[in-house]
């Protein structure tokens, strides 16, 4: 049992009182004590709940002997005084209980204030009274409100309402039907409030019979992160109706929840992987074997090895291979010898690359050319992707058929090298951006608007200080027609790297 008040919608468990002290304040302290001693075992926070009613201004005057209304007669007699409920307030504290009332008036937001309660709950049924909602947003507590039959409508008017307001609040799912039989209980309202609602806790606020324990971990199941029950303790004087929860009851509710929680395990992340998991796992996977002699030095890609079992101690797996896996034998490796961890490096680019796309995606924004979706990016790395900001170019083809349409992005300060195509012809158009492109060594500036057509076998090289977006018409483009005159460019096999799914 702890209370942290910064996070004090996080697994929450409300216990309700509500008016089963019975307008005895002795029965209420009792109440409270005998549920501490089931709450202390557990790693909850946990809140008692009170409602508020100023009685002699909340019954009209001509109504205040008319017992023939339930609810009249209810409220009567189990009338408390301020002070003691002062007495019940001091005691949940003292117990280390969050402290929350229901106000039903005006008067009884002003008395939550006085006795300094920690939340402030709003119920159904007063979901949107707007006179009290203004005087409860005056306060500085945060906010609990159920939603038993409201309509989507009203409830963004008020989520709107609160966070206008820079109010803390969560909302509960609840039904209003006491107690709520198993098929009206519509668990799968909490779902739709989380989507709806995404950046808003989202609790369950629970009047089904009390010995039902399976609606609580269908909540946590579903994300709730608060839970409210009304309990009270049975007596020769005091009955329990049939909605609220005897100490048993909420010993076995609590339980529930635990189990539940532990079934559900981490919310906010991977879970931690156990040793025999790994082992297990790993014990499946194919090892990386040569495919041919390779020597050391050279670059190991997919086409260099082949995947088989077992899997020996201190292998390269599978899992180990990727498109951003930069591979390097370090001493030689016959053919058909599994690829030993400790006779390569292994450079991961993903992190490069993704810090690239940022970059690429930044400038896109910031020039407001529109990209294509679902287009694959082309990511040149002429020197390694160490140097990339200095030597590169990222490309989006559009179309490619007998013509071909693609966007050429220059990061500020990038360098696209010389080279020349022998089948195609192509034109630029500066779209953004200033660039400086030189044509058999002349260099020329360009802004945008401007339009450039280089011919086959030209050599060009183009390069922004500015950072650049240039859409470039040619004929038909192959993968083979680019000839870099640094011979070590050509020689760079794993120069580009092609990214399927970046515009998200």
């Amino acid at each position: 049992m702890h209370k942290d008040m910064d996070n004090c919608f996080k697994n929450l468990f409300v216990l309700e009182m509500a008016n089963n002290h019975m307008g005895d304040v002795e029965h209420g302290l009792r109440i409270i004590r005998e549920f501490y001693e089931v709450c202390k075992d557990y790693d909850f926070q946990f809140a008692f709940k009170f409602q508020f009613r100023d009685i002699d201004s909340f019954i009209h005057p001509d109504f205040k002997a008319r017992f023939d209304f339930k609810y009249i007669k209810r409220f009567t007699e189990t009338r408390l005084s301020q002070e003691d409920f002062r007495k019940l307030k001091e005691e949940v504290e003292r117990l280390g209980f969050i402290s929350i009332c229901t106000p039903f008036d005006e008067k009884s937001v002003d008395l939550i204030e006085e006795l300094n309660f920690d939340i402030l709950k709003v119920a159904s049924c007063s979901f949107t009274d707007w006179p009290l909602l203004e005087r409860i947003v005056r306060t500085d507590k945060p906010i609990i409100a159920s939603t038993a039959g409201v309509p989507f409508e009203d409830i963004d008017k008020v989520v709107s309402f609160f966070e206008h307001r820079n109010k803390k609040f969560a909302l509960m799912h609840c039904v209003a039907e006491y107690p709520t039989k198993r098929k009206n209980l519509q668990l799968n309202q909490i779902d739709l409030l989380k989507k709806r609602y995404p950046n808003i806790p989202v609790g369950y606020s629970t009047h089904e019979a009390p010995d039902n324990y399976d609606p609580i971990k269908i909540a946590i199941a579903k994300g709730a992160t608060i839970f409210e029950k009304h309990v009270g303790v049975e007596t020769e004087r005091y009955k329990l109706n049939e909605y609220s929860a005897n100490v048993e009851q909420i010993k076995k509710w609590l339980n529930s929840a635990k189990e539940a929680f532990e079934t559900c395990g981490v919310s906010d992340g991977r879970y931690p992987f156990t040793k025999s998991e790994i082992e297990s796992l790993h014990g499946l996977r194919r090892g990386v074997f040569a495919l041919r002699d390779i020597n050391r030095g050279e670059k190991i890609s997919i086409k260099d090895v082949f995947l088989a079992i077992p899997l020996l101690e201190n292998q390269l797996t599978a899992n180990d291979l990727s498109k951003y896996a930069d591979i390097t034998a370090l001493e030689e490796i016959k053919k058909n010898d599994p690829i030993y961890l400790d006779k390569i490096s292994i450079v991961n680019n993903r992190e490069r690359i993704y810090e690239i796309v940022q970059k690429v995606k930044a400038l896109i924004k910031e020039s407001k050319v529109v990209v294509p979706g679902k287009t694959e990016l082309e990511i040149s790395h002429h020197y390694g992707i160490e140097r990339f900001e200095q030597f590169g170019l990222t490309m989006i083809t559009v179309v490619n058929r007998d013509y071909c349409k693609k966007l050429l992005i220059l990061l500020p300060g990038q360098k696209n090298p010389e080279h020349y195509h022998r089948l195609k012809d192509e034109t630029f158009h500066v779209l953004y951006g200033r660039v400086e492109i030189t044509l058999n060594n002349e260099i020329k500036e360009f802004s945008v608007g401007d339009v450039i057509v280089i011919d086959k076998n030209v050599k060009h090289s183009f390069m922004s200080k500015t950072g650049a977006i240039i859409e470039e018409i040619s004929s038909t483009h192959f993968r083979e027609d680019s000839f870099y005159t640094d011979p070590v460019i050509m020689e760079n096999k794993n120069r580009k790297t092609f990214i399927t799914y970046w515009m998200s």
